[in-house]
């Protein structure tokens, strides 16, 4: 056999040999139909456990494994969340397994701690169990300056972007970090103007928040409840009663849509009507406005205020007790003519 022809067969060979190598490592190896995927590593998976979560996503496990030992990684395995792609390569697989993807991790419109714990733990490692602990540990709270009640103001409605396999303690910081960055200078000398701590301003724009979504109307009703504050009157805040009841009933998925007489007098310390001052800690989560709203409330005279019937999800404001009650009987006649007895 001449020298060309030997050259010519190792050739191709090594054609054959490359081929193979390309399709069995370079080619699609997934085994899932959506265009991308996320996966979660928990925290102290070993190699073996990746095998498990990853075996009904991958087509050739041994190939995936090929790799993987070649590149080390079973033994540099790491907790958290990992993006795969529909068409990936075994090595494309393993180059994934080692980045780690943050989560846009997004709430807002909660009543209370254990109802964010409960969102919070869908979208990260720590269960809502470890989260609520974590949230009421009593040296952080003694350290801060809040109460079990209370603490729920350190969370602000937004968008933040963490890991996947954050710790609790870690996300706590974080949230207290982005508390303290909200509460700049300008707000908490607005805060103190106010005679207001930054926990009391969140608690009173929980309520604003729930009596209106209307940002124009925010400052006046501010106003409302910061002028009975001042003085010396019960808020008489409808939300607080609703609130109040939602509790003691153990149930925040319940709709109601009016507060009866008897409501009133319903025995907590969320109830305005029969407590003076301000609840022990927000009844929701109130966006910014809600607290921008308090902090620049508008200065007028009104100590009332209830729906309007003219102007769907405003409010009339009286500063008599006489004007109120009229404006009050027409919203309760409307009430009674929608049928809306709850």
């Amino acid at each position: 056999m001449n020298r060309n022809k030997i050259i010519k067969i190792l050739g191709i060979v090594f054609l054959v040999f490359v081929a193979i190598v390309y399709i069995k490592f370079f080619t699609s190896d997934t085994n899932f139909d959506k265009d991308e995927i996320y996966v979660e590593v928990p925290t102290g998976s070993t190699y073996q456990d990746v095998e498990k979560i990853l075996s009904p996503l991958v087509k050739n496990m041994n190939d995936f494994e090929f790799i993987a030992n070649r590149r080390s990684y079973p033994e540099n395995v790491k907790a958290g969340r990992f993006l795969l792609k529909k068409g990936m390569s075994a090595f494309q697989l393993v180059a994934a397994m080692r980045r780690n993807v943050p989560v846009k991790l997004a709430f807002n419109n909660q009543e209370r701690l254990e109802n964010l714990c409960e969102r919070l733990s869908s979208q990260i490692e720590p269960d809502t169990t470890k989260l609520l602990a974590t949230f009421r540990d009593t040296t952080f709270l003694q350290k801060n300056g809040f109460t079990k009640d209370n603490v729920f103001a350190m969370f602000l409605p937004n968008t933040y972007e963490v890991y996947w396999n954050i710790t609790a303690e870690k996300f706590r910081n974080k949230m207290l970090y982005e508390y303290n960055r909200f509460w700049t200078k300008e707000r908490i000398a607005k805060a103190t103007a106010l005679n207001l701590t930054p926990v009391q301003v969140i608690t009173v724009a929980s309520i604003v928040h729930k009596e209106s979504v209307k940002k124009s109307e925010r400052p006046t009703i501010a106003g409302v409840y910061l002028n009975r504050l001042n003085q010396g009157m019960p808020l008489q805040a409808d939300p607080t009663v609703i609130y109040a009841l939602k509790l003691r009933d153990n149930d925040f998925n319940q709709i109601i849509k009016r507060v009866l007489y008897n409501d009133l007098f319903i025995n907590s310390p969320y109830n305005t009507y029969k407590n003076i001052g301000l609840p022990p800690g927000p009844i929701a989560m109130p966006d910014v406005d809600a607290i921008d709203a308090v902090l620049n409330a508008e200065k007028h005279g009104y100590i009332y205020f209830c729906a309007s019937v003219e102007k769907f999800g405003y409010h009339v404001f009286a500063s008599t007790y006489e004007q109120h009650q009229v404006n009050a009987k027409k919203y309760a006649d409307w009430l009674n003519a929608q049928g809306t007895n709850r």
